[in-house]
């Protein structure tokens, strides 16, 4: 099985507050905001965008997650070297990592269990 394209695009910015302005000055509507400075965004057509606060001595990121409609029936190539397994987080979803040939780390995410 293979993935399904973007899930989200994940950001990390030093001011919430201004990284939600300029988003919905592109046109992006919010989808929800949490109360530790995080939310996220969705425009027509495409992934959604979830933008979450960082402290000012960590460098923002910037991350592309890719859709897997099952965990469980996922089959990784032989070639793709998986940073970490399939995993339960705290918001409803199951993610894994694996590194591309240029030893970037990619987010695959499939919907929980329950």
């Amino acid at each position: 099985m293979t993935t399904e394209g973007v899930e989200t695009v994940f950001l990390e910015t030093h001011n919430w507050g201004k990284a939600a302005k300029f988003m919905q000055s592109l046109g992006f509507e919010l989808d929800f905001e949490t109360d530790h400075n995080s939310g996220q965004f969705h425009a027509r057509g495409g992934p959604s965008v979830f933008i979450a606060e960082i402290p000012e001595d960590r460098e923002p990121g910037l991350e592309l997650v890719l859709k897997v409609p099952d965990a469980d029936a996922f089959q990784a190539d032989p070639l793709i070297e998986v940073v970490t397994p399939f995993e339960d987080t705290h918001y409803g979803t199951r993610d894994m990592t694996v590194r591309d040939p240029d030893g970037r780390v990619w987010r695959l995410q499939a919907p929980g269990k329950g």
